[in-house]
């Protein structure tokens, strides 16, 4: 696997029962880049970011992360590799009995073996990180809005200090003024810490504001992939109503 690639992915398919979901699916995922992976709903995104994360197990092809080839790792192992990213999903998903704070910490205290006092000091400077007030540590999910709410979760699946971040539609249900300040966000925290990210994402603002690539999906495939230029310019019938339709072009800027 190239040194540039964070994830490699090669003639991937996957279904349940007769249904085939995804086909001989390619996609490469480069290190440091924030990744923009749009496709129409239904169309399978969140079944390959699954597949990634090792919770959808694929019928053929192969995955490999930081050149390591998933199919070729056994639990203890895949446990070291999950350590290297965070999940961001989508609409949060913190546990609503928890604090912020104790959220924060879920991940540290399944993988790392840490004092109570250092676990309270690193979820405090991942809050700090996400631009949420101190005082929100002490705050269940029920008093958070929205925007705190993906800020909490961003905080969470900064945790272990991972290398890879995985982010399921993190601007919907955002108003434009969150999800741009949201979108910065992200922006920042991945060349402040070296980040990859692979965004699953709506929102053509994002796309056109902080991703470096962007994959369409479509026919149960990569049907483009590169630069927002070289996208624009793909001919596929899915990709052109998506960034040439009515809406794409209020929003372009």
């Amino acid at each position: 696997m190239s040194e540039t690639l964070a994830i490699r992915v090669r003639g991937i398919t996957i279904g349940f029962g007769d249904k085939i979901i995804l086909e001989n699916l390619d996609l490469d995922v480069r290190r440091g880049e924030v990744l923009g992976f749009v496709g129409g709903s239904g169309s399978g995104k969140s079944v390959l970011t699954r597949t990634i994360l090792g919770l959808v197990h694929q019928r053929a092809g192969s995955i490999e992360v930081f050149g390591q080839n998933l199919a070729d790792l056994n639990v203890e192992q895949h446990r070291v590799l999950e350590r290297r990213w965070g999940v961001l999903f989508q609409h949060g998903a913190l546990f609503s009995g928890l604090t912020v704070l104790q959220n924060i910490q879920v991940p540290m205290r399944e993988y790392l073996n840490l004092s109570q006092e250092l676990m309270d000091e690193l979820a405090m400077l991942k809050i700090r990180m996400v631009g949420l007030r101190p005082d929100a540590a002490d705050k269940y999910p029920s008093e958070l809005s929205g925007g705190m709410i993906k800020r909490a979760a961003l905080a969470r699946a900064l945790a272990l200090d991972p290398e890879i971040v995985f982010l399921d539609e993190p601007t919907s249900g955002l108003d434009p003024i969150g999800a741009a300040e949201f979108d910065e966000l992200i922006k920042t925290l991945q060349k402040t810490l070296g980040l990859t990210v692979y965004m699953v994402t709506h929102d053509l603002d994002s796309l056109y504001s902080i991703c470096d690539r962007i994959a369409a999906l479509a026919d149960k495939k990569i049907v483009a992939e590169g630069t927002l230029d070289e996208i624009l310019n793909v001919s596929h019938p899915w990709v052109q109503s998506y960034f040439h339709g009515s809406r794409a072009r209020a929003r372009a800027p």
